[in-house]
């Protein structure tokens, strides 16, 4: 076992990913899961197994044949638990295929993962197999939380685990790789903007120690410089003297100066938009607070959908050294580092009001948005479908589903009761998702059930329906 820990911003999922590269090139790599709490199946637990087996037995033709065997007789064991899978699915098939070692398999951003054990669940299940596979060598990152630590400490993972902590990596090492990395990607934005005049020493060496200086260490902190000073609404040498000019702060853990940064970055969105600055900064909180907190992320097109926001291109636009805003408007918008979040959601941080998403006040907005989009376009027979046709008997069904439910509404559906959970009690909501609740029971229901059947969420109904009593049993004490 090999656990790459570090706070986030320290370059962990990027190591990973050159590691895998490598890997791969050399024929070691078996398996990689990347973990990820913007996508609902990549923060599942019960998704690392069988996305591991499936990849081996990609990879391994004796490990296919072996794990075919095994679906034969048990072919629902990615619904079982993750002891059980790890047994059947990982330690079976590879003690009997005899595949020459090593065996490579990358778990990154374990701390992603959705985990309510005091230890961590997974390594909870490898410390009860690793002796069984010894042939395979597990690299594992994730921040140093306390479950992964004391997952790490179980009495038969210690002895056969090696650890490097890169917050503790030799800070002049570390400073080094930094300034070179501002020093060749910020060359680079010199080289392709012929719009724009540069002196021949740009960026100068004083700049680049000054840069290095505010980002103590931290790679995420260079990574939003440079995304920053790239922008192309804005000349780069007016967006590095911006940066250049912050005042220095004392670094905790690296928050400081890349919260100056995320702040920096979000008062020039406000600048950028126009003058009415407190309706601008609810709508910039209504979207950011929106792609931070959805339980899958969202394209362009349905987050617009969803919101009813029809110019959310133009907020997104100045967002882009926060945020993963593609090009198409159907790929998914995600935060471009999860440090973003903590640093928008936590008040202590984000001192500026005027950005700060309070994840009780946006989750109460997405669920009223949910449950206002679903009472506009939930319908009988929403897809036009034939009387008594069976759904396999349906052609294009995905396509169907596409025209006539969308990203949005499929969304909607699956997860509104998700987000009705995360609205407290005391909410100033809690009446009017009341009644938007009883609207939807009274008038919805059944078209509501119609589609999650046709998109294959059925089963959501059923722990929706929990979840709805959960929310209002705790309503109803308040």
């Amino acid at each position: 076992m090999f656990w790459l820990s570090g706070l986030a911003g320290t370059g962990k999922s990027t190591i990973a990913q050159t590691f895998a590269e490598t890997c791969f090139m050399d024929g070691k790599l078996g398996a990689s899961f990347f973990c990820s709490r913007d996508f609902e199946d990549r923060s599942n637990l019960k998704a690392i197994f069988p996305t591991l087996a499936f990849q081996l037995a990609h990879r391994y033709p004796p490990f296919r044949k072996e794990l075919l065997q095994v679906l034969e007789v048990n072919a629902g064991v990615a619904q079982e638990s993750l002891d059980s899978q790890m047994k059947k699915i990982i330690v079976g098939p590879l003690k009997v295929s005899h595949i020459r070692p090593p065996i490579i398999i990358i778990i990154d951003a374990l701390d992603e993962c959705k985990d309510e054990e005091p230890a961590s669940a997974l390594l909870s299940v490898l410390s009860c197999y690793t002796d069984k596979i010894p042939g395979v060598k597990f690299f594992i990152t994730g921040r140093p939380e306390p479950r992964i630590r004391s997952g790490f400490r179980l009495k038969s993972l210690r002895p056969i685990t090696e650890v490097l902590k890169l917050h503790e990596v030799n800070r002049t090492l570390v400073d080094s790789d930094i300034k070179l990395l501002f020093r060749t990607q910020l060359a680079r934005i010199a080289e392709t903007r012929s719009d724009c005049n540069f002196t021949e020493d740009w960026p100068n060496p004083s700049d680049l120690n000054i840069l290095c200086e505010k980002a103590a260490g931290f790679f995420i902190y260079a990574s939003t410089v440079v995304t920053f000073v790239g922008s192309k609404y804005h000349t780069p040498t007016t967006q590095l003297d911006q940066i250049i000019s912050l005042p220095q702060h004392t670094i905790h853990e690296g928050r400081s100066g890349i919260d100056l940064l995320y702040t920096q970055v979000l008062e020039q969105v406000i600048d950028d938009m126009g003058t009415d600055v407190e309706e601008i900064c609810s709508h910039v909180r209504a979207v950011v607070g929106a792609v931070l907190l959805v339980f899958n992320s969202l394209s362009m097109e349905a987050l617009s959908d969803l919101l009813g926001v029809p110019n959310i291109s133009t907020t997104l636009r100045s967002l882009h050294s926060l945020l993963l805003v593609p090009e198409g408007t159907e790929d998914p918008i995600r935060p471009f580092h999860k440090s973003f979040p903590d640093f928008l959601m936590d008040s202590s941080r984000c001192r500026d009001k005027r950005f700060f998403v309070e994840p009780a006040v946006h989750h109460a907005e997405v669920l009223l948005a949910c449950l206002n989009l679903m009472g506009e376009r939930l319908k009988r027979n929403i897809c036009n479908l034939d009387n008594y046709a069976g759904l396999s008997e349906v052609m294009d069904l995905s396509i169907c589903k596409k025209d006539h439910i969308g990203e949005a509404l499929e969304y909607a559906c699956q997860f509104w009761s998700k987000h009705l959970l995360m609205v407290p009690s005391n909410s100033s909501h809690v009446e009017e998702v009341q009644e938007a609740i009883k609207e939807f029971f009274t008038r919805y229901l059944l078209y509501w059930i119609e589609v999650l059947t046709l998109t294959g969420n059925l089963g959501v109904g059923v722990y929706a329906m929990s979840d709805i009593e959960q929310w209002y049993a705790l309503v109803s004490v308040a």
